[in-house]
């Protein structure tokens, strides 16, 4: 038994919280390097996106191709490994930063979208929502001539467009007000709602301990938690690439992918299943 497999067997309760090495063999980029450094520029603020027409127009040029690959995106080995875990009774509540939802299409039930979902769209006037897949249609019926285009993915589900001119990009106006369309995640500079932190604090607190799955844990949002649980003398454990915030406090680091890491609640499932 690896000390991992001994950990979760050790917890029957566990908090659940991933990140963004969750979702890399699904074909999506994480974000930072082994030190915890960012590999690009850092996603667009909220403040930026709010307050500089530039910045929409760039934003949603980029998003408009990136969405073509990003929105098709299937779940990988780790997010059916972690709702087998959950069909197992041993996940209190999967707390995700991801936005891409994978964890829900793998079939786990229990999930918190600490950051929201990048496939529903809201206005920030009138706080009407849709779905992304009509917002996209709109984008490209109102963009003809960026349709076509093609360029490396970003993590936020956005590709690399750099050297065009975003100016005469057309983003659609909310269909009910006018207002500002922007997808319904959390920007960098946006408060998380508290809804979701006070539901996510709940599990944490009636766990029995922590795993962390592919988050360095370098956004407050979710070294919070760690930090939490460290506090109330739960035990955390971390299956991750390279450094995170909460190094200091954990019981036991995994540095393997997420999927090698995990493996073995698959061929537990299987084995099960024959028997």
């Amino acid at each position: 038994m690896t000390p991992l497999q001994h950990f979760i067997a050790s917890h029957p309760r566990l908090f659940v919280l991933t990140g963004a090495g969750c979702s890399t063999a699904s074909g999506i980029p994480d974000y930072r390097d082994r030190d915890g450094q960012w590999k690009r520029t850092p996603p667009v603020t909220y403040a930026a996106f709010m307050h500089e027409l530039p910045t929409r127009h760039r934003y949603w040029a980029r998003s408009m191709v990136g969405w073509r690959r990003f929105g098709h995106a299937q779940p990988n080995a780790t997010h059916h490994a972690l709702a087998a875990l959950e069909r197992q009774g041993k996940v209190e509540l999967l707390v995700t930063q991801n936005v891409d939802g994978l964890h829900q299409r793998a079939g786990h039930a229990h999930v918190v979208d600490l950051h929201g979902r990048l496939d529903t769209v809201r206005c920030m006037a009138c706080d009407w929502r849709g779905p992304r897949q009509d917002f996209q249609r709109e984008l490209v019926r109102r963009n003809p001539d960026w349709a076509n285009l093609d360029a490396a993915d970003a993590p936020d589900g956005d590709a690399d467009l750099e050297h065009h001119d975003f100016a005469g990009f057309d983003v659609p106006p909310c269909p009910h007000c006018g207002g500002i369309v922007k997808p319904d995640v959390v920007f960098f500079g946006e408060n998380v709602p508290r809804e979701r932190v006070a539901a996510a604090m709940d599990a944490c607190r009636s766990a029995d301990a922590m795993l962390v799955v592919g988050s360095s844990l370098m956004v407050y949002s979710g070294y919070r938690f760690a930090h939490a649980a460290a506090q109330a003398g739960k035990p955390v454990a971390a299956v991750t690439l390279g450094r995170t915030r909460a190094d200091a406090l954990l019981a036991l680091k995994v540095d393997e992918p997420c999927e090698q890491a995990l493996d073995f609640l698959l061929a537990d499932t299987a084995a099960a299943s024959v028997a």
